[in-house]
C-alpha cells in the first residue's frame, strides 16, 4: 500500500520558478539574496502555521482610517516609543547601578564618566522622562479637544488617565535615584506634600519612605517601584490601551463632517 501524505498547505508550497529563473537549457541555479529570502519565508510560515499570529497581527495593524486624519493622530505612538526607550536605555542602565544608599552615588558617577557610552545612555533616560511626560499630556489633549473620549472610548480614556498617573510616578521615583543632595532634598519634600493629602496621605507617605522617617530603605523601596512595579504596570495599561484602539478604531476630528452616499440621498428625497 502506498504511503499517503497529506497535501502542503499552499503557504508552505514553493513558489513556481519565474521566467527570469530559466535560461533555455535549464533553470539558472537560485543566488544567495533568493535563498536567504526564501528561507525567512519558510521560517515564517513555519512559525506562522503553528501559533497562528498573523491573523492577529492583520487585526492590530489594517484598519480603517477615519477622514482628516493627520500627524496629531501620531502623537500615542510617539509617545509609546518614549517608553521602550526609556525600557531599553533603563535596563543598560541598572546593569551599573547599585541601589546602596553608600554606593549609588559613585555608582551614578562611574556611569557617567568612565562606563562607555554611559553619560549619552544616562541623558538619553533623564531626559528622555521629561520628553515622555510631554508627549503624554499632548496626547490627552489631543484626545480631549477631538472629542476621543466620549462613548464608546470612555474605558480607553480612563487608561490614558492612569497611565498619565503612572508616567508621573515613574519620573518621580527616578529622580531620587543619584541621590546627590538635590535628589535628596527634592524627594524628601515631594514624600512630605504626599503626607498631606486626605485619609489615605499618611498611609501613602510611609508606603514611599518604607518606614516612619527618609533612610535608607526609601532608596530601595524607589528603585524597586521604579524598575520593576511601575514599568510592569505601564506595560500591562499599554497592552490593554492598544487593544480598545484597534477594537474601537480611532475618530475623525470633530470639525470633519461625514460624507452621505448619492444613493442614501436619492431614498430621503
Amino acid at each position: 500500500m502506498a504511503n499517503l501524505k497529506p497535501p502542503l498547505p499552499r503557504a508552505l508550497r514553493p513558489k513556481p520558478k519565474g521566467p527570469s529563473e530559466n535560461n533555455g537549457h535549464g533553470r539558472v541555479k537560485a543566488g544567495p539574496k533568493e535563498k536567504l529570502a526564501e528561507k525567512g519565508i519558510s521560517t515564517i510560515d513555519w512559525i506562522d502555521e503553528r501559533t497562528s499570529l498573523s491573523g492577529g497581527a492583520r487585526w492590530m495593524m489594517f484598519r480603517k482610517i477615519p477622514k482628516g486624519t493627520n500627524w496629531f493622530y501620531t502623537l500615542g505612538s510617539a509617545t509609546l516609543f518614549a517608553f521602550l526607550s526609556q525600557a531599553v536605555t533603563g535596563v543598560i542602565l541598572a546593569m551599573y547601578y547599585d541601589p546602596s544608599a553608600t554606593r549609588a552615588y559613585e555608582s551614578v558617577r562611574y556611569i557617567t564618566n568612565e562606563v562607555f557610552l554611559g553619560e549619552f545612555v544616562r541623558g538619553m533616560h533623564k531626559w528622555g522622562s521629561t520628553v515622555m511626560v510631554i508627549l503624554v499630556f499632548l496626547h490627552m489633549g489631543r484626545t480631549f479637544f477631538y472629542g476621543a473620549y466620549k462613548y464608546p472610548r470612555e474605558l480607553n480614556w480612563v487608561i490614558g488617565v492612569v497611565l498619565l498617573i503612572l508616567t508621573l510616578f515613574m519620573s518621580f521615583t527616578g529622580y531620587l535615584l543619584p541621590f546627590d543632595q538635590r535628589s535628596f532634598w527634592a524627594t524628601t519634600v515631594g514624600v512630605a506634600i504626599n503626607g498631606t493629602g486626605p485619609l489615605v496621605g499618611p498611609y501613602l507617605n510611609d508606603f514611599l519612605r518604607a518606614g516612619p522617617e527618609f533612610g535608607v530603605t526609601t532608596l530601595a523601596r524607589f528603585y524597586a517601584l521604579h524598575m520593576l512595579v511601575l514599568p510592569g504596570a505601564i506595560a500591562a495599561m499599554i497592552g490593554a490601551h492598544l487593544y480598545l484602539v484597534a477594537r474601537l478604531g480611532t475618530t475623525a476630528p470633530p470639525w470633519m463632517k461625514a460624507e452621505i452616499p448619492a444613493a442614501s440621498r436619492k431614498d430621503d428625497a
